[in-house]
C-alpha cells in the first residue's frame, strides 16, 4: 500500500509557495499549477493529500485542534474562499488567485479523462451520485470511473470503505463530505489509501450533479457566493455563515492592525 510521501514538503514549487495566514499554512498556487502537481502525483504514483481552506474552515481551525492538524499536515493547501484571498492580500500575503475546490474537481475530472486516470467518488447522497454519473457520461464519455460510494456509512464501516477504494485501482479519490468529517477521514486513512491524489470536495458533487446551483461568475467575483448559498437554504445555512463571517471579520481586523504595528517596528 502507499504511504504518505514526505518528499512533497521539499517539492520545489510547494516549498517556494508555502505561506501562512491567520495561523494556517496555505500555498500560493494557481489552478494550472495545482493541476500540474495532481498530474505529477498520479503519473509517478506518489501519494499526495490535498485540501482547500475557506473562511469557515479558517475560523473553525482556530477552535478545533484536530481540524487544524488535519489541514496543516496536508501536502497541498489551496485558497478556496474569496474572503481568504482578499484577507490574505490585505495582510501582505501575496496570493495569485482563488483556486476553488469545485473548480479543481471539475478540472481534475477533465484531466482524468484526457490522461486515462480513474477517479473514485465518495460521499453525498446516492441520488446525487447517480446524477453525477449521468453528467460524467455526457461530459467525459471516455472516462472510466473506478468506483462510487455514497457518504452514508457508519464509523465501523470505514475500514471496509477504504478496502473497496483500494480494490478499485483508483488513481485519485474525491471525498464529498462536510467539514470536519472529510478532513478527519483523509487524515486517518491517508497512509492506507492507495489512490495517489486524494482531496476533499465538500458539496461539489451537489453542484456538479445539479442538486445545488452555483452562483453566477459576477456574484463569485464580488465575494457574495456565500449569500447566494444562504438564499438557497436559509434555514440551514444563515446562522453558520453569520457566525463564521463575523468571527473572521474580527480576526482579520486584529491581523491587519498587528501587521501594521509590525511594519512600524521594522521601520
Amino acid at each position: 500500500m502507499n504511504a504518505h510521501d514526505p518528499a512533497w514538503a521539499q517539492h520545489r514549487l510547494l516549498a517556494s509557495r508555502r505561506r501562512e495566514f491567520l495561523g494556517a499554512p496555505i500555498h500560493a498556487l494557481t489552478m494550472a499549477e495545482t493541476l500540474a502537481i495532481a498530474d505529477e502525483a498520479m503519473t509517478l504514483r506518489r501519494p499526495l493529500h490535498h485540501v482547500v481552506v475557506n473562511v469557515a474552515k479558517l475560523v473553525n481551525m482556530r477552535n478545533n485542534a484536530e481540524l487544524h492538524e488535519d489541514v496543516a499536515t496536508a501536502d497541498v493547501i489551496n485558497v478556496d474562499g474569496i474572503g481568504v484571498l482578499w484577507g490574505a492580500r490585505l495582510c501582505g500575503v501575496a496570493l495569485p488567485e482563488r483556486v476553488a475546490g469545485v473548480d479543481i474537481m471539475i478540472n481534475l475530472l477533465s484531466l482524468c479523462a484526457k490522461r486515462g486516470f480513474r477517479p473514485f467518488l465518495l460521499g453525498a447522497e446516492q441520488s446525487v451520485l447517480d446524477a453525477v454519473r449521468m453528467r460524467l457520461a455526457t461530459d467525459h464519455p471516455g472516462l472510466v470511473v473506478a468506483g462510487m460510494r455514497n457518504g452514508y456509512f457508519k464509523p465501523e464501516d470505514e475500514a471496509g470503505v477504504v478496502e473497496a477504494i483500494n480494490a478499485s485501482g483508483a488513481d485519485c479519490l474525491l471525498v464529498a463530505m462536510p467539514t470536519p468529517r472529510k478532513e478527519r477521514f483523509l487524515k486517518r486513512y491517508r497512509d492506507k489509501l492507495t489512490p495517489s491524489f486524494v482531496m476533499g470536495v465538500g458539496g461539489s458533487f451537489d453542484v456538479y450533479g445539479g442538486k445545488v446551483a452555483r452562483a453566477p461568475k459576477l456574484v463569485q467575483a464580488a465575494g457574495l457566493e456565500w449569500m447566494f448559498r444562504v438564499a438557497q437554504e436559509p434555514r440551514r445555512l444563515w446562522r453558520r455563515y453569520y457566525d463564521t463571517n463575523t468571527a473572521y471579520a474580527a480576526l482579520l481586523c486584529r491581523e491587519v492592525l498587528d501587521s501594521r504595528r509590525r511594519r512600524k517596528v521594522d521601520l
